[in-house]
Order: structure tokens, then C-alpha cells, then sequence
């Protein structure tokens, strides 16, 4: 219950935050940022926020196999294995996200 007051108040936080965005005249514009300005920005922030995502799934699929390992010793070699391909295509997804920022631009 208290995660979901959390998530409420994070979504109504947003929504306040967005709305004088939309009533502005040209603010973009008249502060002098460009198009390509605000798409560096967004780049930025996007690759930034997939490497953090990527970051803390890493961290939770190590963290499993331990426990895993830790738990039953001798499935550690299957274990092992499986955790890279995970953290492989874990990874992927913050190269992918590189890999669309660098064709948009």
C-alpha cells in the first residue's frame, strides 16, 4: 500500500511539474535552445537512465547467482553459465539504446 501512495505521489509530481511546459509560448525557443539542443539533452538523459536500469539488473542477476551457487554448490557450473547470457543480454539492451540514439542524431 505504501509503494502505491509512493507511485501516486511520483505520478501527480510529474504531471504538475509538465504542466507549465505545455502552457509556455516558444520557451524553447526563446531561451535560445534548439532543436538539436533539446535531442542532445534527451540523448543524454536516455542513455543515462539505460545504463543506470542496466547497472541495477546486473547487480540483481549477480546477486541471484550467488545466492543460487551458494544454496546448491553443485549446479554453480549451470548457474554460472546461465548468469552471463543474462548479463549479456542485459547489456544489450543499454547498446541498443546507444545504437538508436546514434541513428537519430
Amino acid at each position: 500500500m505504501r509503494k502505491k501512495a509512493w507511485m501516486v505521489l511520483l505520478g501527480s509530481l510529474m504531471l504538475m511539474m509538465a504542466a507549465p511546459v505545455f502552457a509556455a509560448e516558444g520557451g524553447a525557443a526563446s531561451a535560445g535552445l534548439g532543436k538539436e539542443a533539446l535531442g542532445m539533452l534527451a540523448a543524454g538523459f536516455s542513455m543515462a537512465f539505460a545504463s543506470a536500469i542496466c547497472g541495477i539488473a546486473q547487480g540483481k542477476a549477480i546477486s541471484s547467482a550467488c545466492e543460487g551457487a551458494a544454496r546448491n554448490p553443485g549446479m554453480a557450473d549451470k548457474l554460472q553459465i546461465m548468469m552471463i547470457i543474462g548479463l549479456a543480454f542485459i547489456e544489450s539492451l543499454a547498446l541498443y539504446t546507444m545504437v538508436i540514439i546514434f541513428v537519430k542524431m
